[in-house]
């Protein structure tokens, strides 16, 4: 399994989550390797629009393999102030490049408190390597 960055921290949805370093209380929000490998080749991204609002839990987007397709959940409550919309054109980023180029959004969140609950790189490869998901 590739390995997680220890730049940001993931969710049991695989998903991950890092700190914008441009700009205060924004997160870029985008799917595990783990999660992508699962899925097959990424054909299809659908995102929510720039100024939506997400909730912590709920889904925001999905990936579409041949396989299936999966909701994206938000790991954070915010407004969303930024797109991949390269993912509209280039799909396969999400596959090839999970943890840069392929990430999702980004999100202005109303409190970082809520990433109190999410999981190091260590716990989440523990978390993957401990159950069938």
């Amino acid at each position: 399994m590739a390995e997680n960055p220890d730049d940001r921290t993931y969710t049991e949805d695989h998903e991950w989550v890092q700190l914008d370093a441009t700009e205060e209380n924004v997160y870029t929000i985008g799917i595990t390797h783990f999660a992508q490998d699962a899925l097959g080749d990424i054909v299809m991204v659908e995102l929510p629009e720039v100024g939506d609002n997400v909730s912590t839990g709920e889904p925001f987007g999905a990936v579409e393999s041949p396989k299936s397709v999966s909701d994206v959940f938000s790991p954070v409550t915010g407004e969303v102030v930024a797109v991949n919309e390269e993912l509209e054109d280039s799909p396969e980023y999400v596959n090839d490049s999970p943890f840069a180029e392929g990430w999702l959004i980004r999100v202005r969140v109303e409190s970082a408190s809520e990433l109190d609950g999410l999981m190091s790189a260590s716990a989440y490869a523990t978390f993957c390597e401990s159950a069938d998901h």
